[in-house]
């Protein structure tokens, strides 16, 4: 059989998985000692890999996440309070097929962002869409997108992804224009995709922190009503880390 031309139609059918598992079988001799349908089926399943792993790249380079984090690294030994059987039901994922929304509240430094960028990762796998947003810097893009024309186009990418995670809520106060963008954002994604939302501040402080009763019952009743909760306590794992150092 004549390598290159196959090589070549392989390439022009783009179909690099399959040419580079029919390079390398070439190149090794294996292919003498396979039957046609096995040799078929290996050259089959490195392209299905070779695809998997590009739409998985090209989804977390969307997403954004800001920790490199996976739900197979978490650690259940830190002393946080976290349930390893519900995380464990929550990275299967069945929750964001239902649209239903994601609390993390604790102390900062107990890992609500590690554990919500490992969620994000773990949906980027199971070929959902996911995007990453801490809080405080989308309110002021947000803000600045009123005026130069692309507010729109933002709230669209907002609320149209599958898994929004919308990290570090309550770190400032909510001004007018920041209540009635979470709204809107909110609103369209209301029983149609899944938010992860962290925070400092307990649920139960949340209405008082937004401010106007009106927003901040509109607000709640859409975010927290369908959500799951994880209440982290503890201290810092920063810190705790920085003590198990050994120190010269």
């Amino acid at each position: 059989m004549l390598t290159h031309p196959t090589l070549d139609q392989l390439g022009q059918l783009g179909l690099p998985g399959m040419a580079q598992a029919f390079a390398e079988l070439e190149a090794s001799g294996e292919a003498a000692t396979l039957s046609h349908a096995d040799w078929l089926g290996l050259l089959l399943d490195r392209e299905l890999t070779h695809r998997r792993d590009k739409r998985l790249t090209a989804r977390l380079r969307y997403a954004r996440l800001r920790q490199q984090a996976t739900v197979e690294d978490v650690d259940y030994r830190a002393p946080r309070g976290l349930d390893r059987a519900l995380f464990q039901k929550l990275a299967k994922g069945d929750w964001i097929e239902a649209h239903d929304n994601l609390i993390l509240c604790g102390p900062t430094g107990v890992g609500k962002s590690w554990l919500a960028c490992a969620l994000g990762h773990k949906a980027c796998r199971d070929n959902r869409s996911v995007l990453y947003q801490r809080v405080p810097k989308l309110f002021a893009e947000l803000a600045l997108a009123r005026g130069d024309g692309r507010y729109a186009r933002i709230l669209r990418s907002l609320t149209g992804i599958q898994l929004l995670i919308l990290d570090d809520w309550g770190l400032e106060p909510l001004d007018a224009g920041a209540r009635r963008d979470l709204y809107e954002i909110l609103e369209e994604r209301y029983g149609r995709r899944s938010t992860i939302l962290t925070s400092q501040i307990p649920v139960d402080k949340w209405h008082a922190f937004i401010g106007d009763p009106t927003y901040a019952d509109a607000i709640l009743d859409r975010l927290v009503h369908n959500a799951h909760r994880i209440d982290l306590a503890g201290e810092s794992l920063r810190r705790r880390r920085s003590r198990s150092i050994p120190q010269d």
